[in-house]
């Protein structure tokens, strides 16, 4: 069987932790920052953890070790 390759654009949008977990930014903080209040600001700044499905999904995307 082949080794599997990389995807690109879930290595530049997505990290793994040092225990496997896969945390992502949130959306929503490219433009239009002037309708959105601070405190909705101050929660787009942290990254937050994906789960389920889509967690195990994404780090199998990700090469081993990366």
């Amino acid at each position: 069987m082949p080794k599997l390759k990389t995807k690109k654009s879930v290595k530049k949008r997505f990290k793994l932790t040092k225990n496997g977990k896969v945390k992502m930014n949130k959306a929503g903080r490219r433009h239009l920052m002037a309708v959105k209040n601070g405190k909705r600001l101050r929660s787009l700044r942290k990254q937050r953890m994906v789960q389920g499905k889509l967690a195990k999904t994404m780090a199998k995307l990700m090469a081993p070790g990366e």
